[in-house]
């Protein structure tokens, strides 16, 4: 093989793909551990997160889209008029396997992995140029994380439920185990994905509790829910510092990270499709896509993107430990009364230093000695999980 691809979620996906579309020829597997490509998920973005080329490429995997979508806080409510995406685990696997399936096993539980070779459950050895790791985030005492975590259903209704665009953030719900908030998804008239968001201290999810609160959002809203078609939940790192070389150094020598196993997702908002396409681009451009390179390259790719965030892990260190649990909702509610340029620039990890300014200038609805005590990045966590 050229290269081994462990794991099939979107990381690996979208670099099987773009790399697939330059180079037909590529001789590569894709391993997944589980039943299926991609899982149960859902991954949105901004469309001002990606330019022309990356948008090209995804076009394909796009199961939906809207024009603009809706945040709402206790005092402040705003349409956002960018235009909005989603890619589905479903559509993901469709495609992965509409171009090659034969080059993706699931059921594939790998036990070694090494820069040449992997090793399955049950002794079976791959050989291979290079080996590519998207396998998800790991702990690490490198990392001080705090976590963004949810349940979603996707609902069938009696009734329309006359919604025109998603609903990114409502946080006009009780406020419990962090910033919690409401994230709603309009699929058609009748279907609605609705997820209940929490950014916490913790990774413990409640799932018997989140549901209740999503029956009882419902409720509120006036929907009349007549079935749960599927479930998705998940735990995302927001990541609030540490020390990137040493987590890298952590995984197999000459291995290539990619994905949150290389914390590539937005240090805030969670999102990592952006990244991943990006990465997927620029990977699929290399002109050396051995071993070496490979796992040369997305470990510098990694590295940098990490350092240059530096300033999302500063507003997070904030959110997190400048303000109390209860009134995070707070500084969300200020930073979405900013420019939407402004904001669109910071979903899209474009922002300038005005921008930076503008963000921590005025009076912070925290306590200024607690967020002055978050400016130091702590470089290692030994007790963070």
């Amino acid at each position: 093989m050229d290269i081994v691809f462990v794991g099939a979620g979107l990381a690996n996906g979208l670099i099987a793909a773009r790399m697939f579309e330059r180079r037909p020829r590529l001789r590569f597997v894709m391993l997944e551990a589980g039943e299926s490509v991609g899982g149960n998920h859902t991954w949105s973005m901004h469309a001002s997160d990606l330019g022309h080329r990356q948008h090209a490429f995804l076009s394909p995997f796009r199961a939906r889209g809207w024009k603009g979508n809706d945040v709402h806080f206790p005092t402040h409510a705003r349409v956002l008029a960018g235009h909005y995406h989603s890619i589905t685990s479903d559509r993901l696997a469709q495609v992965l396997h509409e171009r090659f399936g034969a080059a993706i096993r699931t059921r594939a539980r790998v036990v070694e992995v090494a820069a040449d070779h992997v090793v399955l459950e049950g002794g079976e050895r791959i050989d291979a140029r290079a080996v590519v790791d998207g396998r998800g985030a790991v702990a690490s005492r490198h990392l001080d994380l705090g976590y963004q975590k949810f349940l979603g259903q996707e609902v069938r209704l009696a009734h329309p439920h006359g919604l025109v665009r998603p609903i990114i953030m409502d946080a006009r719900v009780e406020q419990i185990d962090g910033y919690r908030f409401v994230y709603v998804l309009p699929l058609d008239a009748h279907t609605l994905l609705v997820e209940d968001t929490y950014y916490s201290d913790g990774p413990h999810l409640p799932a018997e509790t989140l549901r209740r609160r999503i029956a009882a959002y419902a409720a509120a809203q006036g929907w009349s829910v007549e079935r749960v078609l599927r479930e998705e939940e998940g735990v995302l790192p927001i990541a609030l510092g540490g020390d990137i070389d040493a987590l890298l150094g952590e995984g197999p020598a000459g291995v290539a990270p990619v994905g949150l196993r290389a914390g590539l997702f937005h240090p805030t908002t969670g999102y990592s499709l952006p990244d991943a396409a990006r990465l997927a681009d620029k990977i699929s451009l290399l002109p050396d896509i051995s071993g070496p390179a490979l796992s040369a390259f997305a470990r510098a790719h990694a590295a940098e993107t990490w350092k240059r965030r530096g300033f999302f892990r500063l507003l997070n260190r904030m959110l997190f430990r400048a303000a109390d649990p209860a009134r995070r909702y707070a500084i969300l509610e200020r930073f979405y009364r900013l420019p939407e340029d402004l904001i669109a620039r910071f979903y899209g990890d474009r922002l300038t230093f005005k921008d930076k300014a503008r963000i921590l200038s005025g009076r912070p609805p925290v306590s200024v000695v607690r967020a002055l005590a978050c400016l130091s990045e702590r470089r290692s966590a030994p007790d963070s999980q």
